[in-house]
């Protein structure tokens, strides 16, 4: 018996049409890899979509991709990540759970967790990932004692970082400890973090399995692809690598350069673009003029054979403005680290759980058909239920 574990697909979250074009095009191959190697069923551990609520389009190619899974009789399970759920309640894993397409595994009452049983005689449960880590709460209050005694080959499945393999760059964000997390499950299949890791955790194995494609600037640069993982009934972990475009990372010192000596040696040093994602990243202090002043557009000319072309200049400054640091983070990453340099300001709020609480709480988003006066009612509500005004 093997399955498939796959992770923090996003699809639809590029704003570039390129690039959101193979996210769903990593997601079809990642299903048909999955097809052509006889899994018995499909785990996505959080985050499908980028949003609760994505495109049309976007949703019928999904559906389309995954009836092919049904039709094979391959069974795929998931659960909500911190982009696919909403503080309404309403998200599109729900049509296509309703749909046949999908069994979402998370299914918390009363501070128990009930499983779902695969017809390979597998037992799959699973707790959501929320915005701001607030599934801690689930963790902290889950009774164990029944998931733990259930006999059989057992699959927990999760969407949050844990705190005991935390990457150095994610050391101030809060995660869960492994501790509280319920034992003698053989496979614990992870999401929300994109990085890769694989360890052993009491006689079964915690993985990650990556991103099934980079979701920004940075994860292209490190990552180059996307991946996910197919294993096997003795828990050996084969990851699947899905190299749809070659990525071409470039790296511009631009420290005391005018604008047009950058611009040229840009063009000078990038040879191998045909068809290829070209990352370009320049940094530095400019020796007159602004960054505007590079002319990119005649970059994007000169190089138009390329697949897609991405630039970041978040270290790129002029001796006349004032520096500005922007960190290459996750929007959820800033949202923390704004709270935590903010604590001061927001002292009689109470603490940053409150603070994450509030935020997660008037992230609503507009029903369709909904007027505006009610929405506007329905955030305010939210928000002075967490207040409890």
């Amino acid at each position: 018996m093997k399955f498939a574990h796959l992770a923090d697909c996003h699809i639809g979250g590029w704003r570039e049409e390129e690039l959101k074009k193979l996210g769903i095009e990593s997601f079809r191959y990642a299903i048909n890899k999955c097809i052509e190697k006889n899994v018995g069923f499909v785990l996505i551990a959080g985050d499908l979509f980028n949003t609760s609520l994505p495109d049309i389009t976007i949703i019928k190619e999904t559906s389309k991709i995954l009836s092919e899974l049904k039709k094979k009789n391959i069974d795929c399970y998931i659960i909500p990540g911190s982009h696919d759920f909403s503080p309404s309640g309403k998200t599109m894993l729900d049509v296509l759970e309703n749909s046949g397409l999908v069994k979402n595994v998370f299914k918390f009452k009363n501070n128990k967790l009930k499983f779902t049983e695969d017809k390979t005689n597998t037992k799959i449960t699973g707790i959501l990932g929320l915005r701001s880590g607030l599934e801690k709460e689930y963790f902290q209050n889950l009774e164990k004692e029944h998931l733990e005694k259930e006999q059989g080959f057992k699959i927990f499945m999760f969407h949050t970082l844990l705190e005991e393999y935390k990457p150095k760059d994610m050391e101030s964000v809060e995660g869960e400890s492994i501790k509280n997390f319920p034992k003698n499950f053989k496979y614990y299949a992870g999401g929300h973090v994109h990085y890769v890791l694989e360890k052993e955790f009491e006689g079964g194995k915690i993985v990650y399995p990556g991103p099934l494609f980079p979701n920004n600037f940075k994860e292209l640069e490190e990552l180059k692809f996307g991946r996910f993982c197919i294993v096997d009934d003795n828990l050996n972990v084969k990851r699947e690598e899905i190299k749809l475009k070659t990525t071409e990372c470039y790296f511009i010192n631009a420290e005391n350069k005018t604008p047009e000596k950058v611009e040229q040696e840009v063009l000078d040093t990038i040879k191998d673009y045909q068809d290829r994602i070209i990352l370009i990243r320049v940094e530095g202090t400019l020796k007159s003029g602004k960054p505007s002043e590079i002319n990119f557009r005649r970059i994007h000319e000169k190089l138009k054979d390329a697949y897609c072309i991405l630039r970041n200049t978040n270290k790129l400054f002029s001796k006349e403005l004032t520096e500005i640091e922007v960190d290459s983070a996750s929007t959820e990453e800033i949202e923390k680290k704004v709270i935590e340099d903010s604590k001061k300001e927001f002292k009689e709020l109470g603490n940053k759980e409150l603070v994450s609480r509030l935020m997660n709480a008037l992230d609503l988003e507009k029903d369709e058909g909904e007027k505006n006066s009610d929405f506007e009612t329905r955030i305010i509500s939210s928000g002075l239920d967490v207040l409890k005004i």
